[in-house]
């Protein structure tokens, strides 16, 4: 009786979402009239063979999540490493570092679009005002760089936050262990190698899963800045399926598009938690 409650929430907003998405993923239904057929597979044979959309926002997804995962990753890391003691200083910047996450999405994007802004941006008028006019760039405009541009303000965004799962990490281990390193003449390299990074192992694959996560997720961030454009440079999957949903009414589409998203998530976070698993055992 304790967890009819919490079960009872879980089924309505995700287990029946999870196989209505299903059951419509084989239907042409478009969202709004009660009627629609079964196409069968259909809709997974024209994604997977025909759909060069679909195909671009998945690299365009893969693309970003390996720049966030990368550089998320090692700032935080490297952010823990330096406020890891509880100083008053130290507990400052910690607050410094987690104030962009309270901030909601919407907003951190307007505030990167006027940074990135061709004319009146901040960052291009840096860059003229110290003679790199050559660097001055339609940041969010251009195909190759756009996606990229995104992905720096999700790490801006999103460091913070895993710099405080790594703070803990790094607190809970021993100090013992590094004062027996020390005496037995390991430098500061193989202290990190050898007694922080296989202790700060389940830190880790928390921080690379859930930034995982958020970046095949980052819809919010994405359609405020950019809608997916130019010319499909920044869509993604989630942009792309609430377009095919909302904007197309293809709801049936949209659905198996979804379902394929949800096999792209699940197989690249068992993957990762499979690798990190093999190299700390091997640690």
């Amino acid at each position: 009786m304790f967890i009819l409650p919490g079960l009872l929430i879980y089924s309505v907003f995700f287990v029946y979402p999870t196989f209505s998405a299903l059951f419509y993923s084989f239907t042409n239904w478009d969202g709004l009239t009660p009627d629609y057929d079964f196409v069968g597979l259909n809709n997974y044979t024209n994604i997977l063979t025909n759909d060069s959309i679909f195909m671009k926002a998945f690299g365009n997804n893969l693309k970003f999540m390996l720049f966030v995962v990368v550089f998320q990753t090692l700032l935080s890391l490297i952010f823990a490493i330096f406020v890891v003691k509880n100083t008053k200083t130290n507990t400052f910047l910690r607050a410094l570092y987690f104030f962009p996450t309270i901030l909601s999405s919407v907003s951190v994007a307007f505030i990167w679009s006027f940074i990135y802004d061709p004319e009146m941006g901040v960052l291009n008028t840096v860059l003229r005002s110290i003679n790199l006019d050559f660097l001055a760039q339609n940041w969010l405009g251009n195909e190759g760089l756009a996606i990229f541009s995104i992905a720096v303000v999700q790490v801006w965004f999103h460091t913070g936050q895993m710099l405080i799962i790594f703070v803990t990490g790094l607190q809970s281990i021993p100090e013992d262990l590094y004062e027996v390193a020390t005496i037995e003449g390991a430098s500061r390299w193989q202290r990190f190698r050898f007694v922080t990074w296989p202790l700060l192992a389940p830190a880790a694959t928390i921080v690379i899963a859930y930034t995982t996560l958020q970046s095949f997720k980052a819809f919010d961030l994405i359609y405020a800045m950019t809608r997916g454009g130019p010319n499909y440079a920044t869509e993604i999957l989630a942009t792309l399926i609430y377009s095919s949903a909302f904007r197309n009414f293809k709801f049936g589409y949209a659905s198996a598009q979804s379902v394929i998203f949800m096999i792209v998530i699940a197989v690249i976070t068992i993957v990762q938690f499979r690798i990190l698993r093999a190299n700390r055992v091997n640690t």
